[in-house]
């Protein structure tokens, strides 16, 4: 994540105007979930300890500080409406439709992660479900928009190549965002303990990376194209 928010922003200079707010928050989507990870990574060797008794074999036990992850909720707070504010900036769409997306889909995707941390953070299964469910509302109008909403919105980028990057990245957001009901429902399926804490951070983690990096990867692919052709077209004889 840290590689990444280096990348992108040395990669402003290489981009035209219109598109460097989109990579800066890229870049700043990333340096967030960087500091995050670092504060996941020390409350995990916090709250866990990999010991071998009498020289058999390792096994995970608690050394009684509680994991927070908490941290990562308040990552998935900030970053997550940034992630789809920057896919509206780098489409270039009119301005009224680029205001009134980014609202929408902003408020709407925190509403989501917002609804999720109540129930991340119960052990009873029902209480659990009934938060994920409530949480399902915004995340179900979010994927919609992604997935159905802005075809228009892409056919009209300004070369074949910007509108499949564009695709691209829509549609990365919606697979990644479809592995977390799945991940944040671990818990129901028997698991519990560390094994169970493992199988979310894991799941979670894999997720970020393609939701985060990966994802500003293509915003860089989209700006980079469409910078590409903008230039191109000043420099055609008239």
């Amino acid at each position: 994540m840290g590689s990444a928010t280096i990348f992108f922003w040395l990669q402003l200079p290489n981009v035209t105007k219109s598109y460097r707010t989109a990579l800066t928050i890229t870049g700043i989507v990333t340096l967030i979930a960087t500091y995050h990870y670092i504060r996941i990574f020390n409350s995990w060797s916090e709250a866990f300890t990999v010991a071998s008794k009498d020289g058999g074999d390792y096994a995970v036990q608690l050394t009684g500080a509680p994991f927070n992850d908490g941290y990562r909720y308040v990552d998935w707070l900030l970053t997550v409406p940034l992630l789809l504010i920057e896919l509206i900036l780098v489409m270039k769409l009119p301005r009224e439709e680029t205001v009134s997306l980014s609202w929408k889909l902003g408020l709407a995707s925190a509403l989501m992660v917002a609804l999720g941390y109540p129930g991340e953070i119960q052990e009873d299964l029902a209480v659990r479900w009934f938060w994920w469910c409530l949480s399902m509302i915004p995340f179900c109008y979010v994927v919609f928009t992604l997935a159905v909403g802005l075809n228009e919105a892409t056919s009209k980028q300004p070369s074949p190549a910007a509108a499949s990057l564009a695709s691209a990245a829509r549609y990365l957001t919606v697979l990644s965002w479809c592995t977390y009901p799945f991940v944040y429902m671990v818990k129901s399926v028997g698991l519990a303990g560390p094994a169970a804490t493992m199988y979310e951070q894991v799941g979670y983690s894999l997720a970020d990376v393609l939701a985060k990096a990966v994802f500003g990867v293509l915003i860089w692919a989209i700006a980079a194209e469409k910078s590409a052709v903008e230039e191109s077209g000043k420099l055609l004889p008239n």
